[in-house]
């Protein structure tokens, strides 16, 4: 909405709090896709991130409410944090944190396509897949691990974000991504996986 051009987040918050629902509208479009995304990547079910996604932002209403928000200029980061909660939730009502099986048709041995003339189109077609066998192996590993790994490298926060927002030490962040990355290494070499990229 135009009246809310230039407008921080954390103002939107502010003015919501104020009585302006209209701000929390535009707080809310401006915020949905990042943050469902995120809830999608360390759930991986849909219909269970939407019933997250629904959650996180009637805690977030609830607490914008009851004044439990002071603008810090991070609304984002206290947003992702609620949404962790909610996750945590969600997975201690499972009462598990298991590795995830893989599909059946998780074929992660399965690299290269036919070959093409065009060795530009040959050098993209090998990257996506290459970027498609990451998020798959990422897909198998523990909760805790894809989400570290998730904010890492594509939220691109800092251990230290990475702790506040898990709510753990960093020397559990670090080590949750170092998991992580072994895990990631075994399932390279038992697929003979080739994570190279072309260019």
């Amino acid at each position: 909405m135009k009246e809310f051009e230039g407008m921080t987040n954390e103002s939107l918050a502010l003015l919501y709090v104020g009585g302006n629902n209209k701000a929390f509208d535009e707080l809310l479009s401006r915020t949905q896709s990042s943050l469902f995304a995120y809830i999608m990547f360390v759930v991986r079910n849909e219909d269970v991130a939407n019933d997250i996604f629904q959650e996180t932002f009637v805690k977030v209403i609830t607490k914008l409410q009851e004044g439990r928000y002071t603008d810090s200029g991070k609304f984002t980061f206290w947003l992702t944090r609620i949404a962790h909660n909610a996750i945590m939730d969600w997975y201690r009502a499972q009462k598990s944190e298991r590795i995830i099986d893989l599909a059946d048709d998780n074929d992660l041995s399965n690299l290269r396509g036919d070959r093409f003339l065009d060795t530009f189109r040959e050098n993209e077609l090998v990257n996506e897949q290459v970027m498609s066998d990451v998020r798959r192996m990422m897909e198998s590993l523990p909760a805790a691990q894809r989400e570290v790994v998730y904010m890492r490298y594509y939220q691109q926060l800092s251990f230290k974000e990475i702790a506040q927002l898990t709510g753990v030490s960093i020397n559990t962040a670090l080590g949750r991504m170092r998991y992580a990355l072994l895990n990631l290494r075994k399932m390279t070499r038992e697929h003979h996986i080739e994570l190279a990229m072309e260019y």
